[in-house]
């Protein structure tokens, strides 16, 4: 399965999905001007591997920042997640962001099938 490995920058998150190596990772800022195009890669690519998952996976979010537009498709990737099985969630935020914990929580509430582990760096 391709790796999707996308460096991040002021507006857009890191991405790593590399199913052999066991990391699925978005970290970073995610404001991107068109959200859809491009977590569309990322949707698609959780299609094809939640066809034949790993027994485990960790699915870490390290984000310090998303905005509205983003928070609708990391739900959306969150769902894709809750069919995978042996899935589950690594929320990191810093230890003073409130806001971003709760985020996490919220998600957390919405996808209760999803199981999530909450970390500080």
């Amino acid at each position: 399965m391709e790796i999707i490995n996308l460096e991040g920058t002021e507006e857009t998150p890191k991405v790593i999905l590399d199913k052999d190596n066991g990391i699925f990772e978005i970290s970073g800022r995610s404001l991107p001007e068109d959200v859809r195009t491009f977590y569309q890669q990322v949707l698609d690519w959780l299609d094809k591997y939640a066809a034949a998952p790993n027994p485990e996976t960790k699915f870490t979010f390290k984000l310090e920042y998303f905005n509205t537009a983003s928070s609708k498709v990391i739900l959306d990737v969150l769902t894709k997640l809750e069919g995978i099985s042996g899935a589950k969630v690594i929320w990191y935020h810093h230890d003073d962001d409130e806001d971003m914990e709760e985020a996490g929580k919220e998600f957390q509430d919405i996808v209760d099938g999803l199981p999530f582990e909450f970390k500080t760096y």
